[in-house]
């Protein structure tokens, strides 16, 4: 990374009020003027903690260990992952700072992000100077209801949702994590994964350090409590002068609340404000709409926003390079109706479709999508191609993560329970099928041989995205580049595998062409192979099994770990590019 904070400031010129934002002398200072909150609502007065946190880490740790004779959904998903295939966020994040109904702020939001993960939700709300921490497995309408919000008063709360890819999600996963240290307490909930939490982990254990999870962020809350800086935002500044890799974090203490973005942008972060003056941080847009809350900017990469009783400040966390932002937000990860990285969600997904109609016409009687993701894109191709579109498969929204297998398997039986064909659209009909991605191709193969067995005459499929060839290490759960079948095939290998009479992908220079100034400000890594930072050793993959509560040497759980840098045969490259 390039010189970092400390090298550049004196950090003794910042006081605990941080009354002015504060850059390296060789940057710009951030434009950023600091806003007084409306004191319509009641703070209680800084007092020094004696004791340690009513709700250190380890009271959120689940003891007990699974049962293994109670069925878990590892059968399933080894079953179901073929037709579940898509990328997948690691999380989303939520910081209400000057509200009093603060955590049923943080859970409606949180029920709008719940689309970035699934599986775990928590919420820490903090009241007379005490951290309270709620979490729990599954939906956040599962682990929350009306008595545990009346659990957590007060007007700061952070909150986030997870996801996992394998195994049952341990409880001991599941963030914000909250933790004590001797100046106080502090919360944090992260998006995102640190490419060298491996050799960070190894360091830390060298010097005594005990960790509870095999979450990435623990690290982080190891660095804030070693660090001999005070105030506690030099304490979060040196620790991230340490990671490497994607991450957009929320910190609460006592007092305030603190957000975090990496120096590339990886993963988004947006700033909100509600008519009382709360501050709102949230991963996405839409969170903010939900409760009423005006959304005024991105958290910008490299920025430290620090909310408290004086107002709301920013500073540079470190000089930082050229953007990185995950195009996968705009083509998949995030919902239509949010702005991500400034532009609207919605009208890219519709151009996506208007290119590939444009640059891979044929002749059809009607265009459907893969619901939901594809459903945009598929509107730009249709308007943009002059064929209607129609509804030619239906989702179904009831199925959860377990189910009965029926006794004898029947063909195609994970996509039938999402996707149901619909016969009078598709019979005797060309039909063009716009889907956001392909990853492995088990999915597209099934959908294709649906659709035919609907009567469809001919089926083409249209992908909203270039193909993906290489692993994410930033906070998306992506396969090995060895299962992904762009990475193994041809544009035409993968149309005679999944079945389907074309199939076109979007072209990455019309990519870059539709995004032009901010083209370079984008990371395109899963299509690339090119790295902005570079893993160092292994890599643990997110949602791996190692991440739901395994315990024991990392070197001997190899599973999970991905290597540190994957090299794309150029022969494969160019020929993705060229077909």
């Amino acid at each position: 990374m390039a010189a970092t904070f400390s090298t550049a400031v004196n950090k003794s010129h910042l006081s605990p009020a941080f009354d002015k934002p504060f850059c390296s002398p060789s940057q710009k200072l951030l434009s950023l003027a600091a806003k007084t909150l409306p004191k319509p609502y009641h703070h209680h007065p800084r007092t020094p903690i004696i004791t340690a946190s009513k709700n250190p880490l380890t009271d959120i740790v689940s003891s007990s260990k699974p049962d293994p004779n109670t069925p878990s959904t590892h059968s399933f998903n080894s079953y179901f992952d073929d037709d579940d295939e898509k990328p997948r966020e690691e999380c989303g994040v939520v910081g209400i700072y000057g509200d009093s109904e603060a955590s049923r702020l943080c859970y409606l939001a949180l029920h709008a992000l719940q689309h970035r993960g699934q599986e775990g939700a928590g919420i820490v709300c903090v009241n007379d100077n005490v951290l309270k921490s709620i979490t729990g497995v599954g939906l956040v309408s599962d682990v929350f209801n009306e008595s545990k919000l009346d659990q957590l008063p007060g007007d700061l709360a952070i909150g986030h949702v997870r996801y996992s890819t394998a195994g049952a999600s341990m409880l001991k996963n599941v963030q914000p994590f909250v933790a004590s240290y001797r100046f106080g307490s502090v919360g944090v909930a992260h998006n995102g994964n640190l490419v060298n939490y491996k050799q960070l982990r190894g360091e830390l254990e060298e010097n005594g350090s005990i960790f509870n999870t095999s979450s990435d962020t623990e690290v982080v809350l190891h660095l804030i409590a070693i660090s001999k800086a005070r105030p506690f935002l030099l304490r979060i500044v040196e620790a991230c002068e340490k990671i490497e890799g994607a991450y957009s974090m929320v910190f609460a203490t006592e007092d305030k609340v603190v957000a975090v973005r990496d120096p590339y942008g990886f993963r988004p972060l947006v700033m909100g404000r509600r008519s009382n003056g709360a501050v709102v941080f949230a991963s996405e847009t839409c969170a903010l709409d939900l409760i009423e809350a005006t959304y005024e900017r991105e958290v910008l990469p490299g920025e430290v926003v620090v909310v408290d009783k004086e107002g709301v400040q920013s500073i540079c966390l470190m000089p930082h390079p050229e953007p990185k932002s995950c195009i996968f937000e705009h083509i998949y990860f995030a919902l239509p109706n949010s702005i991500v990285y400034g532009r609207s969600v919605y009208e890219s997904r519709r151009a996506f479709g208007e290119i590939l109609a444009t640059e891979a016409p044929v002749d059809c009687d009607v265009v459907i999508a893969v619901p939901d993701s594809g459903v945009v894109a598929a509107l730009g191709y249709a308007a943009k191609a002059g064929v209607p579109f129609q509804q030619g498969l239906i989702r179904s929204h009831y199925v959860g993560r377990t189910f009965i297998e029926p006794s004898q398997k029947i063909r195609d039986f994970g996509v039938k329970l999402k996707l149901s064909p619909v016969r009078a659209v598709l019979e005797g009909k060309r039909v063009v099928v716009v889907d956001d991605s392909i990853v492995r191709g088990t999915t597209s193969s099934k959908i294709v041989r649906l659709l035919k067995e609907a009567g469809a005459k001919e089926v083409h499929m249209r992908i909203a995205s270039p193909p993906i060839i290489a692993s994410c290490y930033y906070g998306v759960d992506t396969p090995s580049s060895e299962e992904l079948i762009s990475n193994r095939m041809s544009v035409e290998g993968i149309r005679e595998y999944i079945g389907s009479d074309s199939l076109a992908f979007l072209p990455i220079e019309s990519l870059n062409k539709l995004l032009g100034k901010d083209s370079n400000s984008f990371c395109y890594a899963c299509f690339s192979g090119k790295y902005p930072v570079e893993p160092t050793g292994k890599v643990k993959r997110i949602g791996d099994f190692m991440d739901d509560g395994l315990s024991g040497d990392m070197d001997s759980i190899d599973g999970g770990w991905l290597p540190g840098s994957s090299k794309v045969q150029k022969t494969i490259l160019n020929e993705v590019r060229t077909s």
